[in-house]
This record gives C-alpha cells, sequence and structure tokens, in this order.
C-alpha cells in the first residue's frame, strides 16, 4: 500500500502528538452547537485551524470519530427497540439505508447527539472540508482507505436521515452532503485501487431526485440539491 510505503520510507513526515491532542481538544470544546457563532463561520475557522500534516490528522479522526459514535448509537437503538419490542434490527455499516427504510420512524438521527459533542455542520463539516482539500497529503499521514470508508459512511447516514428520519434540510446540511461527496471524491483519486463504491452511493446515483433545501428560519424554500447526480458528477468523473 502507498501510504504504508511512505510511512516507512522517504515519504515519512514528522508529526506532533502534543500539537495533536491540543488541536482536538479545541475544536472539540472552543466549536460545536453551544458556540455563539453561525456553523458556515465555524466551518471556516475550524478548516484554518487544521492546518499542517497534524490538522490534518486531527480533521481524519475526527471523521472516523463521528463514524464509529454514529454506528454505536445506532446499534444502541435497536437493541433498546429489542428490548422493548423484541423487534430485531440489522445495523450495517456499509449500507444504512435498509434500516432507515424499516424503522426510519422509530430512530433518532444520531450526528445531531453525539458523545464527542462533535457537530455534524461545524466540526463536521470542517474536518470533512479538510480531508478532502489535503487529500494528495493523506496517503503521508494515515491509511486512506478507512477513511474513506468513513466519509461515505457519514454521507449515507446524512441522506438517509433526510429521507427517511425526519432530518430538516437546511443549506448547512445541503453544505454538509455536499462536502462529503466532493471530499470521498478527492480521496478516492489519490488512491492507486480505490475501493467499489458502497450500495447506499450506487443506489442514490440511479436516481434524480432534487431535495428542497428549506430557509433555517422557516421562510419557505430556498434552492435544492439533487445528490444522486452530485455524486455522478462528482465519484465517476
Amino acid at each position: 500500500m502507498r501510504w504504508l510505503r511512505r510511512l516507512l520510507g522517504g515519504g515519512r513526515v514528522q508529526l506532533d502528538p502534543g500539537r495533536q491532542a491540543a488541536l482536538h481538544h479545541d475544536v472539540q470544546h472552543r466549536y460545536g452547537a453551544g458556540a455563539q457563532v453561525r456553523f458556515p463561520e465555524q466551518v471556516e475557522a475550524v478548516t484554518a485551524m487544521l492546518d499542517g500534516d497534524d490538522g490534518l490528522v486531527v480533521a481524519a479522526r475526527i471523521v472516523s470519530q463521528v463514524a464509529d459514535e454514529a454506528h454505536a448509537d445506532l446499534q444502541a437503538q435497536a437493541h433498546e427497540i429489542h428490548r422493548r419490542t423484541g423487534r430485531r434490527l440489522l445495523v450495517h455499516r456499509r449500507n444504512y439505508r435498509p434500516l432507515w427504510k424499516e424503522a426510519g420512524h422509530a430512530l433518532r438521527w444520531p450526528l445531531f447527539a453525539l458523545p464527542s459533542g462533535f457537530h455534524p455542520y461545524a466540526q463536521l463539516t470542517a474536518a470533512v472540508t479538510v480531508v478532502g482539500g489535503r487529500a494528495s497529503r493523506l496517503d503521508r499521514v494515515t491509511d486512506p482507505n478507512p477513511l474513506a470508508t468513513s466519509v461515505f459512511e457519514v454521507l449515507d447516514l446524512t441522506t438517509a436521515g433526510w429521507e427517511y428520519g425526519r432530518v430538516r434540510v437546511d443549506p448547512d446540511a445541503a453544505t454538509l452532503a455536499d462536502r462529503l461527496i466532493t471530499s470521498a471524491a478527492q480521496i478516492l483519486a489519490t488512491m492507486d485501487d480505490p475501493p467499489r463504491l458502497p450500495p447506499p452511493v450506487r443506489e442514490l446515483m440511479r436516481r434524480n431526485n432534487t431535495v428542497h433545501v428549506h430557509d433555517p428560519n422557516g421562510r419557505g424554500v430556498v434552492g435544492g440539491i439533487n445528490p444522486g447526480a452530485r455524486m455522478r458528477e462528482s465519484l465517476l468523473a
């Protein structure tokens, strides 16, 4: 694998675990739902903060952490539903859509209540922006394959939440989805042998549905996003 060859060979870079820990702490505790700053400004600030290779490592870690926490939350929800009702729900990380199709009315979208406090429209959007914008450096600091998997997981959760989880699509939600699609394409473009696109992405690319984007202040529809078209445009290029 190219990333491992670079880490072991001449492409190795000097990383600072102490700086990474400090960056992770600052991003986690200074931003999010409780910050008195609009999400776009938070995204801009966090993106600027996560500069250099240490910032890239932290951004990759945030994306993976969000995916792991969301999966654990859905497993816990499925377990609780089974305990209360006897109904068994299958939670598959490679494709969450069957779960949401079957039980979306009974599930809570996990990205709004992560244990880490990372907010999907603040720290997560910024982290996704960083890993996509600096994808050419990824194989110098980490394995891009599991990171790509995490990006696709979060994209799956985002679009399934819109369709089956009653998640309101506002400009911040649309920005997250757009950055996830763009960053996934940027990461795949750096790989010698990119993985096959996961089932939920292939399913959505067969569609041509535009989702209304609503004004967060309740003033009606302010735009639209067509996830399938964006995926075809970016991932099949």
